[in-house]
């Protein structure tokens, strides 16, 4: 968990950077055109000209200003979403890799303390390390050594219990970018309702039909947006999800092998334990026949 914290304050300090340095940069592109210097007196009517020509003002438009003629009523949603998913993005390529699931590391150290017996140091070692395998082998130890008359296949049941959780926790982890594919375009297809009814209440006042034309273009802008954000987010989603099901089947695996082994290392110690009761036995046996009285 402390190392998962040290990594993640840094990348959390990171991601506000460079949405401030973003968020500044729109800023200046949209304070850029008021800055420009006035037109020469001279030029003045071909300025004129210029403003009155629908092709010279679509060629002068910017990505965000199209962008804007959304409404900041749907559009700052959009842009949010976007930025979260970019975050989640970011993270999950970060996070999601076998280091964190099954690393040879631990299992190799794992195997060594299980043939020594030696559960405690097992435990010590569940504890420093931050993956899936080492909180299910710790959960196993932890209750075999609470519970020292349980049986091997109670310790197997707390074992999958375990894994389903571990496993639940990956699936769950990344279903938040699959949550944004799905609810940015809902909110692009809201804005563009909204921008319709807008239009088709024009109508009721004397517009045009050829005056709803901009209006119908810029209510589609948010579903083009919404769309933009979804696909992209669907498919890392769907990357994430292979990703996730192959660590789990490892995982998987890795617990099963831990398993087996706990297994033998429980039919030796009932084993030993057998024998020394067999050998207890024939000796109070011994001891039995030694001190029966003989008949005279």
């Amino acid at each position: 968990m402390y190392r998962l914290r040290s990594f993640l304050y840094p990348f959390i300090l990171s991601c506000l950077l460079l949405f401030v340095c973003s968020a500044a940069w729109i800023i200046a592109q949209t304070e850029s055109p008021a800055a420009t210097p006035a037109p020469a007196p001279a030029a003045n009517v071909g300025a004129a000209a210029v403003a009155n020509d629908p092709a010279a003002i679509a060629a002068t438009e910017t990505f965000l200003d199209i962008l804007m003629k959304g409404g900041a009523l749907v559009m700052i949603p959009l842009a949010i979403l976007s930025f979260v998913a970019m975050l989640l993005i970011i993270f999950y390529f970060f996070t999601i890799r076998q280091g964190s699931v099954v690393s040879d590391k631990f299992m190799n150290a794992a195997d060594a303390l299980i043939r020594k017996q030696d559960y405690l140091g097992l435990i010590a070692v569940c504890n420093r390390e931050n993956e899936c395998i080492a909180r299910i082998v710790h959960k196993a130890l932890d209750f075999a050594t609470k519970n020292p008359t349980a049986s091997f296949d109670e310790v197997r049941e707390v074992t999958e219990a375990e894994g389903s959780r571990q496993a639940s926790i990956l699936n769950q982890r990344i279903i938040y970018l699959a949550d944004i594919g799905r609810i940015a375009p809902m909110v692009g297809l809201l804005g563009t309702v909204i921008g319709m009814i807008k239009a088709f209440n024009n109508i009721g006042v004397g517009v045009q039909q050829m005056e709803l034309a901009p209006g119908v273009a810029q209510a589609l802008i948010t579903t083009a947006t919404g769309l933009v954000i979804g696909i992209p987010s669907m498919i890392f989603y769907s990357i994430f999800r292979g990703k996730v099901q192959k660590l789990i089947a490892e995982m998987e695996a890795a617990a099963t092998h831990i398993m087996a082994l706990l297994a033998a290392q429980y039919k030796r110690a009932n084993y030993r334990a057998s024998a020394r009761r067999s050998e207890r036995d024939a000796e109070a046996g011994d001891f039995g026949a030694s001190h029966e009285p003989r008949s005279l």
